[in-house]
């Protein structure tokens, strides 16, 4: 199905749909939609799927979507509580963990997976550790050790990374390119 010209077509236009409604979502994911949607009306209506494409409608299935995003949008503001607040965009540790991305590309072979995936931990871990004092649902969670915030930052900002280097997306991308790696949309 995934190689015709109307499944190609579909995708192109929901992507186009949503972009209109401002709603940006990854192409595999509507891939997966259009294929699992399609599917089940060849199903249900006991035809094949090439005979269901001409029930498809591209901007109802992105009014789908957007209103999905919108739900989800919304119950994730109300399910917020108890959640750390991201630390500040000029906070010394995330610039430390973008700086570390080159290298962490040059030494894994290239393996952008494990990049991310160690770049979303030490965020994560870095922006929760900020944020325990002020988050609701973290009260009597650190322990007897605590988190000393202000001594982990000038720990942190005694190795003294260049935090408007780190943050300035020119910068961060001569210094990807110097490793020998890129990230370009295909």
């Amino acid at each position: 199905m995934r190689n015709t010209k109307a499944f190609k077509e579909a995708v192109a236009e929901t992507l186009a749909a949503l972009a209109r409604r401002g709603v940006t979502v990854r192409p595999g994911a509507v891939e997966d939609i259009i294929e699992e949607r399609m599917t089940g009306v060849a199903q249900q209506l006991g035809v094949q799927v090439r005979s269901a494409w001409r029930y498809f409608n591209a901007d109802a299935l992105a009014d789908a979507i957007a209103k999905r995003y919108q739900e989800v949008q919304e119950s994730a503001e109300i399910d917020a509580v108890g959640q750390a607040p991201m630390p500040p965009v000029d906070n010394p540790e995330l610039a430390l963990i973008l700086a570390g991305v080159p290298d962490s590309l040059v030494e894994s072979g290239g393996d952008l997976y494990s990049v991310i995936v160690n770049v979303a931990v030490n965020a994560w871990m870095a922006g929760h550790i900020h944020g325990e004092d002020g988050c609701t649902g973290c009260e009597g969670s650190r322990g007897d050790t605590g988190h000393d915030w202000d001594a982990r930052m000038a720990t942190i900002t005694s190795l003294k990374p260049d935090i408007t280097k780190w943050f300035d997306r020119t910068a961060w991308t001569a210094a990807l390119h110097d490793s020998g790696f890129s990230v370009e949309r295909r």
